[in-house]
């Protein structure tokens, strides 16, 4: 058989004459099959625990073995020396780790029109000092509703608005050269209702039938039903949809027109392996993996963060390392806090820090930082060679995905805070600044989210020219944004929140859109305000230099790598947060004031130095009198 624990490697060498066939030059097979040789063990394990119960086994796993051949063969020269180069990689944090990556995203036609549009973008990017850049789905989706391009019609084709694949892996080389790394979007859950295996599968072909989970009636579909949420309440209630075509029901955890992919099928692991290594060979270097806790099934479960859906992403990753080692994968895991570190490791190299970012508003709206404070102590460091991608706001919504049992350990009700939350963030409570919609409130659970953009969030949008409110609101932006910035790993910027950009409410008017508040706070970028962002007399200026200085300011200063520790140590004041950044070359202590009044802390409680001096200001201060304005951030060394 071919994959099972029980076959030594050596005696796989066969396989080098089919890597002769399609790989003429025996160098190139020879690292394949050295790559291969050092995840074999592992990889044998898991696809047997997956597949090894299926009468057709052996002969799947030569078909995914093959599929990362063929990706391997298919690999452009110029990736092939960046895999060479990361592959090894020398001492020091690795290249993700590093303090000089700061990131965008952004969806191509929101922000720049089409790819020639990002591409025109470039010098911008290297002026706000980004090192990487998600570009939101831009593959071909269905008109109209698509989730935000979350459904797929295709992998290998581009949207036709926005450009060509091939335009797409010139983007990413010219990126590239700029020092920027292209990342995407893999949605591991599903594809849309007209991607070509359910174009097949809806004329009935049993074969790609299997790609998905079909079912003859609702005998089962009711039975897992018991166990199931709703993701999408007030769009798409339940999570199986009938298709007269070929009269079945079919898996539709998000919405109808997206069919849930079945992983206990080895074909279509294989099929998705070779979507991925596509991806990878037009130049992406991270691929974040979407929806991944769905992933895979069981019975008599919630079908969320099962054992198999860590194995799923494991075995492609060790594939990944054998045809494409360069890349990375980034996780998007918005589950319980304990849930998402066990996706980093083995399985991805990054993961999104959503306790971090609900926290940062949770923070914002009651003025204190008891939670935030407690739950990064709890809950920030990682495993070795892994790092967090920490933001403020996603294309997504803000859902308060704190876990009940850390606030009950500081005294507080999660589901009374989460209701708080919900009626300061849309402006329901007395004293909000906040201006955010509601979206997919469940009146069965009171469950709700919240959509808008981080400037109508933090207060910008109620300020109305007001000067001394626009003032609070451009502090409380810096804020929370400074301390992503300072934070260990990678900052990430939803592109235009660095010049202040308001809610959109003109996709009210959009029928496809306008039941799906998230819209709001993706708006098209906006030319005034990025014209305007180098003169601090303008709210786009103060906030893009104000950016901007934090980010230059981290990109030089190695304690900042994600190699060093972020402590969280008590500031000695419940509305001042305290985070500590210590490495071989300095000593970063980064405290933030999220009250809108002004706070002193006493340095000496934590510290042994008499003065220090704020990295972003110059300005020098008694560590027994820290004085801090409202909203006010700030980053201090010791003074000698």
């Amino acid at each position: 058989m071919l994959c099972s624990p029980d076959v030594p490697f050596d005696e796989l060498a066969w396989f080098e004459a089919y890597l002769a066939e399609i790989l003429p030059d025996p160098s190139a097979w020879a690292r394949f099959m050295q790559r291969l040789a050092a995840v074999w063990p592992r990889l044998t394990v898991i696809l047997s625990t997956l597949y090894g119960d299926q009468p057709d086994f052996a002969t799947h796993q030569l078909q995914i073995i093959q599929t990362a051949a063929q990706a391997f063969a298919a690999r452009p020269p110029d990736l092939h020396r960046l895999d060479a180069a990361r592959e090894v990689p020398g001492p020091g944090p690795r290249w993700f780790q590093r303090e000089q990556q700061i990131g965008g995203v952004c969806y191509v036609d929101r922000y720049a029109g089409s790819l020639a549009g990002i591409r025109q973008r470039i010098p911008y990017f290297r002026e706000l000092g980004l090192t990487y850049l998600h570009l939101m789905p831009l593959y071909r989706s269905p008109p109209g509703d698509n989730d935000g391009g979350y459904a797929v019609s295709d992998f290998r084709m581009v949207d036709p608005a926005l450009g060509t694949m091939a335009e797409l892996a010139d983007l990413a080389r010219e990126l590239r050269a700029n020092g920027i790394s292209l990342v995407l979007d893999f949605v591991m859950n599903h594809t849309a209702n007209d991607h070509p295996w359910a174009l097949r599968a809806s004329a009935g072909d049993p074969a790609a039938q299997a790609y998905y989970w079909c079912f003859p009636d609702r005998t089962l579909p009711d039975q897992y039903e018991r166990h199931l949420r709703e993701i999408f309440p007030d769009q798409a209630s339940g999570n199986f949809t009938y298709i007269p075509a070929m009269d079945r029901w079919v898996w539709t955890t998000f919405h109808p027109y997206q069919w849930d992919l079945n992983y206990r099928n080895p074909a279509l692991f294989a099929a998705m392996l070779g979507e991925l290594l596509f991806l990878a060979n037009q130049g992406a270097e991270v691929l974040r993996l979407d929806a991944v806790p769905f992933i895979w099934k069981q019975l008599g479960t919630t079908c969320e963060n099962l054992p198999e859906a860590h194995l799923v992403i494991e075995a492609l990753h060790l594939l990944a390392r054998v045809a494409a080692p360069a890349l990375i994968f980034k996780s998007e895991a918005i589950v319980h806090p304990a849930e998402v570190i066990r996706y980093l490791g083995a399985e991805c190299t990054l993961s999104y820090n959503p306790l971090l970012m609900v926290l940062l508003w949770e923070a914002l709206a009651t003025g204190e930082v008891r939670y935030l404070q407690w739950s990064m102590r709890e809950r920030f460091a990682l495993p070795p060679g892994t790092a967090w991608v920490n933001y403020v706001r996603s294309h997504d919504d803000i859902g308060w995905g704190f876990a009940n049992e850390d606030a009950e350990a500081i005294g507080l009700s999660a589901p009374d805070l989460r209701l708080a939350l919900n009626a300061f963030f849309t402006n329901q409570a007395p004293g909000s600044f906040a201006r955010g919609l509601p979206f997919n409130f469940n009146p069965r659970t009171n469950d709700m989210r919240i959509s808008g953009t981080t400037a109508s969030l933090a207060g910008l949008e109620a300020a109305q020219g007001d000067p001394a409110a626009e003032d609070l609101a451009i502090r409380r932006m810096l804020l929370i944004m400074g301390i992503t910035i300072a934070a260990g790993g990678i900052p990430l910027i939803y592109l235009g929140d660095e010049v202040g950009q308001l809610n959109d409410y003109g996709y009210r008017a959009d029928p496809a859109r306008a039941e799906d508040s998230r819209w709001v706070h993706r708006p098209a970028s906006d030319p005034l305000a990025l014209a305007a962002r180098h003169d601090q007399r303008t709210i786009p200026g103060r906030l893009f230099m104000g950016v901007r200085r934090m980010v230059q300011t981290r990109r030089t200063l190695p304690v900042f790598a994600a190699t060093n520790p972020t402590e969280w140590p008590e500031s000695g004041n419940p509305q001042v947060l305290l985070m500590h950044r210590q490495g071989a070359d300095g000593d970063l202590r980064i405290l933030g004031n999220f009250s809108a009044t002004e706070q002193v802390v006493d340095g000496r409680a934590w510290s042994d130095a008499a003065h220090w001096q704020d990295l972003l200001t110059g300005a020098v201060c008694a560590a027994a009198h820290i004085v801090l304005p409202p909203y006010a951030l700030v980053w201090l060394v010791r003074v000698p």
